[in-house]
């Protein structure tokens, strides 16, 4: 029988579920700045380091200009130079100090920022540094009207509190030296090999678990069926009850019902809301983290009786003393990480968490045949491609990426994610990949196993391989575009849904088995009057 808390859980993920992988946004491509001859960079995040008097200080963050020369990569051949202040401050006229290749700092305002690298490259500039009047960063772009766009020097956007402190520095008659350099990140990162790791392995894992679990109720029907038994309509109710069927009709309106609740995600972010799926992510983790451990520690015998022993608990229902004995353990481990969910290692008890949970839901969750399964991931696919890419048309960026990554919220992204730290990217970060992307192909992979298992296929002549191959390579695939795509996030069920269900729609065609697939789906069990019937036709004969 399913436990309301696994109901909740299933209902939380299919709601909530956040479908994209991210590598975290180094190169910003931007295709609502105007791009023109000398003003077509890309804008990118340089790393400033700084030296005052000779002692290494700060590190900050800037972002580099659509106009200029491209800045070095590589730190060690980036030149160690001198920083000056300009005079006037707004570098909006030639300087008065006279320049001999320093990095000139300077205030945004007055003139545009073309104006300022023009006059600063003139007066002997190296590079030019602007002080953003705010916090955060902005894209500094070519006027329309401009001609004089041929920029021989870098120019770099500081954010206000960084560019306050050097020129404090400055005024205190101090020697403060900067490196300007944009880093590359690998083209692979270990990050993203393990993440491919784990959502593979989960499918894997909650599809034996599933096909497992059918088998096992086929297995206990037929015995009920020879020995006669009477309770069969029973058994039946009982089996029927232990997982949710989807339908047509829901498969379309998740589409509708996650579309809802991302704008809701979108137009509430902020620290409160965050913290209240904390709270909903603690709830479905604590249920899928006892679920499993319970269906693990059931497989030794010396945890057998207890699993198999049952109290009656008011709401709840009957329960096992071995549920009742790990659920303080779930509790305590969930709140531990929400307590500490900011600190470096936070991230393993968030994947332990979500892995757990994505895996009690494929369990619970099925569909009943290939029509659903299609409805379902082509609605998917529509959904992600629309929060991802067209979704900019109409909020001016992606709600979707915006919603993943947390933003305005003050917190390093929502929890319904699985996310590994980037362990060789030099800009850092995480690698991640939300429940949407593994649910929902996860879905069919484990309805072909239940299907090669009772329809007694084996590895080579089912479809359960076939599919999973096709998960994986259209996950892999995944991380090539993000990877050409300079860690931009990419909607992963874009690549995912085209392999994982053109091959099942394919091979079925091939084999002649797609009308039973389509319609019937798993093999039908035995039933009490089929088996008379049976015995009637051998008696007359």
């Amino acid at each position: 029988m399913v436990s309301l808390g696994a109901v909740y859980s299933a209902a939380y993920v299919f709601l909530l579920a956040v479908t994209l992988v991210l590598g975290g946004d180094i190169v910003h491509h931007d295709d609502v700045a105007p791009r023109r001859p000398g003003c077509e960079n890309n804008f990118v995040l340089v790393k400033v380091p700084t030296w005052i008097d000779g002692v290494e200080n700060s590190e900050y963050v800037g972002v580099g200009a659509r106009f200029g020369p491209t800045l070095e990569s590589k730190e060690k051949r980036a030149n160690l130079t001198r920083v000056v202040m300009a005079d006037p401050p707004d570098c909006c006229t030639k300087p008065k100090n006279k320049l001999t290749s320093e990095i000139i700092l300077v205030h945004r305002g007055k003139c545009s920022f073309t104006t300022k690298a023009n006059i600063a490259d003139e007066a002997g500039a190296s590079a030019i540094l602007i002080i953003n009047y705010r916090t955060e960063l902005f894209k500094m772009v070519c006027e329309e009207n401009e001609t004089d766009v041929d920029i021989g020097i870098p120019a770099v956007m500081l954010p206000q509190d960084a560019g306050l402190n050097l020129e404090k520095h400055i005024k205190n008659n101090s020697n403060v030296s900067i490196q300007l350099y944009s880093p590359l990140r690998p083209l692979v990162d270990v990050a993203e090999v393990f993440l491919w790791l784990m959502a593979v392995g989960t499918i894997i894992c909650a599809s034996y678990w599933s096909a497992w679990s059918a088998r096992e109720a086929a297995i206990e029907q037929e015995k009920l069926l020879k020995d006669a038994s009477d309770d069969y309509a029973n058994t039946e109710n009982v089996g029927s009850s232990g997982y949710v069927e989807i339908s047509t009709v829901a498969a379309i309106l998740f589409v509708v019902i996650a579309s809802c609740f991302l704008v809701m995600l979108y137009k509430l972010m902020s620290f409160w809301f965050v913290e209240v799926l904390v709270v909903l992510f603690c709830i479905g983790g604590i249920e899928g983290l006892q679920t499993c451990l319970v269906a693990l520690l059931s497989c030794f015998r010396w945890f057998r009786q207890p699993a198999q022993t049952f109290v009656k608990i008011p709401f709840f229902g009957a329960v096992s003393y071995l549920t009742l004995a790990v659920t303080p353990f779930c509790i305590v481990f969930a709140v531990v990480w929400a307590v500490n969910r900011r600190a470096s290692w936070a991230w393993i008890g968030q994947d332990i968490l979500g892995i757990t949970l994505i895996i009690t839901v494929l369990q619970i969750v099925r569909i009943p045949n290939l029509k659903v399964g299609t409805v379902l991931l082509s609605c998917a696919f529509l959904y992600d491609i629309f929060w991802v890419f067209v979704s900019k048309w109409w909020f001016h960026e992606s709600v979707m990426i915006v919603v993943a990554r947390g933003d305005r919220s003050g917190e390093d992204g929502i929890p319904m994610l699985l996310k590994i730290p980037r362990l060789f990217d030099p800009w850092g970060g995480y690698s991640i990949i939300g429940f949407g992307d593994i649910i929902l192909p996860g879905l069919i992979v484990a309805f072909s196993l239940r299907y090669d298992w009772l329809a007694k296929k084996n590895l080579r002549a089912g479809y359960f391989l076939w599919a999973m191959t096709a998960y994986g390579l259209g996950l892999l695939i995944t991380y090539v575009a993000l990877n050409l795509m300079d860690g931009h996030g990419q909607p992963a069920l874009l690549y995912i849904v085209p392999f994982t269900l053109g091959t099942f729609l394919s091979l079925g065609k091939k084999r002649g088995e797609l009308k039973i697939l389509w319609t019937r789906g798993e093999p039908e069990r035995p039933c009490p009057h089929n088996q008379e019937d049976n015995q009637s036709i051998n008696s007359h004969q």
